[in-house]
């Protein structure tokens, strides 16, 4: 049984004459046999979408269609069993398809020369340049290189060859930034200039330092009597290397202490942003017997830290 004629054009039966043809040109671009060359099963979908359109596309007939369905070419009225385009020709009409003025040079990039003469005469036949479509790739770099910035390798396929370029990752680049290089990207058309190559950057974690913007966190493990007493501690920069850092006396798990300029170069005002150490108290896993009665004396002292919080 033939396929209904609404449902080739994926349109609903209640479809304005104006959807069915938007839907007709969609699809008949689509399928054109000079869009899909030697692809059998478009040319046949073409065919197809010709003849929905040739009966959807005329008012008459599709008034026919609908009250008597396939039968309607035996019906009074109906036009004998060999479908028409709506124009009247046995052939579509390429205007119709592409719009009134088209240029199939115009519309793939001067890829079929003369092919559409009959369109539009001789002005067909002289392709015209066209810039080539951009290429996409997405990579990982390492969380140091997007932030301090530096070179990181890409492989990609040119025409069919693996290809390594090197490409720069500015400082401060953040996640899902893109790099464009220029005429990377896919050859142009009858001379035209070549499209850009578009590179999305993820960044890979780092195991100690997270990013908030431009500004670095760092988790530093002190021991209680450091966090009491106080203390001078080492701690990671992304730019300097290692630094001291002072703890202040009373220091509570959680505190963050500020190293200002210390953090991530802003693509934008190229101005650093700062580090903060977060202050983390790690306490003996498995006390020993002394560590125990240092404790219990200590506990001895203390003040309770809940006191007023449920006040």
């Amino acid at each position: 049984m033939a396929e209904d004629y609404y449902k080739t054009l994926g349109v609903s039966r209640e479809a304005s004459a104006d959807e069915i043809r938007k839907a007709y040109r969609k699809l008949a671009r689509e399928n054109h046999p000079d869009v899909k060359p030697d692809d059998k099963a478009a040319a046949k979908r073409f065919k197809e979408i010709q003849e929905a359109y040739s009966v959807l596309g005329s008012a008459e007939k599709r008034t026919q269609y609908d009250r008597y369905g396939h039968a309607f070419q035996g019906a009074p009225g109906g036009g004998g069993g060999q479908y028409r385009h709506p124009g009247g020709g046995g052939q579509p009409d390429l205007n119709d398809i592409f719009g009134e003025g088209f240029d199939l040079g115009d519309l793939f990039g001067g890829a079929f020369g003369g092919g559409a003469s009959s369109a539009r005469g001789p002005r067909a036949a002289r392709p015209r340049q066209a810039r080539g479509a951009d290429a996409r790739a997405e990579i990982t770099v390492p969380f140091t290189v997007a932030a301090e910035g530096g070179k990181h390798d890409l492989r990609i396929d040119r025409d069919g060859k693996p290809e390594s370029i090197s490409i720069k990752v500015p400082a401060g680049i953040k996640e899902g930034g893109t790099i464009r290089l220029a005429g990377q990207g896919q050859p142009g058309y009858s001379g035209g200039p070549a499209g850009d190559l578009l590179i999305t950057i993820h960044i890979a974690a780092h195991p100690h330092f997270r990013r908030e913007g431009s500004n670095l966190l760092v988790d530093v493990p002190v021991t209680p009597s450091e966090a009491v007493l106080g203390a001078k501690v080492e701690v990671p920069t992304l730019s300097e290397g290692t630094l001291m850092l002072t703890i202040p006396p009373g220091t509570s798990s959680g505190k963050k202490l500020r190293l200002r300029g210390k953090g991530v170069i802003d693509p934008k005002t190229k101005n650093r942003g700062d580090q903060f150490v977060v202050v983390k108290i790690v306490v003996p896993e498995d006390p020993t017997d002394d560590h125990r009665k240092l404790y219990e004396e200590l506990k001895g002292l203390e003040t309770d830290p809940r006191e007023n919080l449920w006040q």
